[in-house]
């Protein structure tokens, strides 16, 4: 029987002799008065039966232990394989709610929010930190304060991350709300679709007053585009006048968006502007740690000093920073197969993104921190630490003696910085108690110059 096709009637018998079915299987007069008797269906729709329960707990019963019965049930008296949803009636209402006011879109049919980017997978740092607290207030109460919320960085630094995670904290927590994330490319292709269709305009904005959020990244390339910025204003302003959130994402702050209407330009500061700076290396690190554990690998099986060296040497952006875990996971895995991921794995899967220069190679300031460490039987963090024991402030001077010496263009507030946030103050003393040293200490001298030969080694 193609059930979907099947009248009222013809379906109300056949689930009669599916009761029928499920009581004699059951053999439990009482588990099935209880869940199984008033029972009915509500729809065949897309190989799916909707069956109607009384309670949650019904529900919730049915759904996780009797699901599979009913099915094979459905599947043996009406030769017919099909999927059973167990709802309550109340769960029809928001159904039908959901039906009539979300049903395809006239417009911006593909663009959906990428339920994977949310908070909860978002690492906060001193870099993103006021976005995030920014992004996160605006999601908790939309529309009620800082309109819009315009949120600006270079390219890979976690706007769109953050944009969806708005959305999808939105949605979680009320259905009711119609969020719409789109890109500027995607507001543009759009706009001039519909002005093919219909030059007057009036649909698209229409089509907006059904929009409670409306999340907009990349909006640096609605620039030298003078109808469709046109559209835009008209679209924002009615928005922001009925209280609906906008959040917006650029590579710029407003003041600097060429090409773009100052009354634009105008709305935007009117809002609350944040910006993400570019990350500090705790932060690089805490990501890598981050990613590790969700493709499901242990972060003790890297060595921290490939944490280190992938944080100082590839994070420029986050996207870049991503990218070379990802290659070195793969690498690790697929090719090495082994267990610990240690420098020398590192250095042999990252070669490929050097742009041709030998890694091993390449002296800089997490190189020379690694080495040293090593040398002396510490960890890159107790190096870089507070920690201010004989051997360990030995060993700190030294590297920030070798990092001076052998790398000329890094300046002594960056040294400062790798090391704790030390001032150059501090550094200079470090540097000046090696130079001292290796003038009368031979032991001393011994050690700078092992390490010197293995770090250009």
């Amino acid at each position: 029987m193609n059930l979907e096709q099947a009248s009222l009637s013809e379906i109300t018998k056949l689930w009669t002799r599916v009761l029928s079915y499920i009581k004699g299987t059951l053999n439990d007069d009482m588990l099935y008065d209880s869940f199984f008797k008033d029972l009915y269906v509500e729809k065949v729709e897309n190989g799916a039966v909707t069956v109607v329960a009384d309670s949650q707990l019904a529900v919730q019963l049915l759904s996780t232990q009797y699901t599979s019965l009913v099915e094979a049930a459905l599947k043996d008296l009406a030769d017919s394989k099909v999927k059973v949803n167990f709802v309550t009636k109340d769960d029809l209402k928001e159904s039908s709610w959901s039906e009539e006011t979300q049903k395809t879109p006239a417009f911006f049919s593909s663009s959906v929010l990428n339920e994977e980017l949310t908070f909860e997978n978002f690492v906060v740092g001193q870099f993103n930190r006021e976005a995030y607290q920014a992004a996160t207030l605006i999601a908790t109460n939309p529309g009620r304060m800082y309109n819009p919320l315009f949120i600006y960085s270079p390219s890979g630094l976690g706007k769109t991350h953050l944009i969806n995670a708005v959305g999808n904290h939105i949605v979680k927590n009320n259905a009711r709300q119609r969020v719409l994330c789109i890109s500027a490319d995607a507001f543009v292709d759009e706009y001039v679709r519909f002005v093919r269709v219909d030059s007057d305009g009036e649909s698209i904005k229409d089509f907006f007053k059904g929009v409670d959020v409306l999340l907009v990244d990349d909006i640096q390339f609605l620039a030298e585009k003078v109808k469709t910025q046109e559209m835009f204003f008209y679209i924002f302003s009615d928005l922001v006048k009925a209280g609906k959130q906008i959040v917006i994402t650029s590579d710029r702050q407003p003041n600097e968006l060429k090409g773009l209407e100052e009354r634009l330009v105008t709305r935007f500061n009117q809002g609350l502007v944040v910006s993400i700076r570019n990350p500090d290396k705790d932060s690089c690190i805490e990501i890598l740690k981050t990613k590790i554990q969700e493709a499901g690998l242990d972060v003790d099986t890297f060595d921290e000093s490939v944490l280190y060296f992938v944080a100082d040497r590839f994070s420029s952006n986050i996207r870049e920073l991503e990218g070379a875990l990802n290659r070195l996971i793969f690498y690790a895995v697929n090719i090495k197969k082994d267990e610990h991921v240690t420098m020398e794995v590192a250095m042999d899967a990252l070669q490929s993104l050097s742009g041709g220069r030998s890694l091993m190679n390449t002296i800089n300031e997490q190189k020379i921190i690694d080495i040293v460490a090593d040398y002396y039987k510490l960890s890159p963090a107790q190096l870089t630490g507070r920690v201010r024991t004989g051997q360990i402030a030995l060993a700190r001077h030294i590297a920030m003696y070798l990092i001076r010496s052998l790398i000329t263009d890094v300046s002594l507030k960056k040294i400062g910085d790798m090391f704790g946030g030390k001032d150059h103050t501090t550094v200079i003393n470090g540097v000046e108690r090696v130079e001292k040293g290796l003038k009368t200490d031979a032991v001393l001298k011994q050690a700078v110059d092992e390490l010197t030969r293995r770090i250009k080694g």
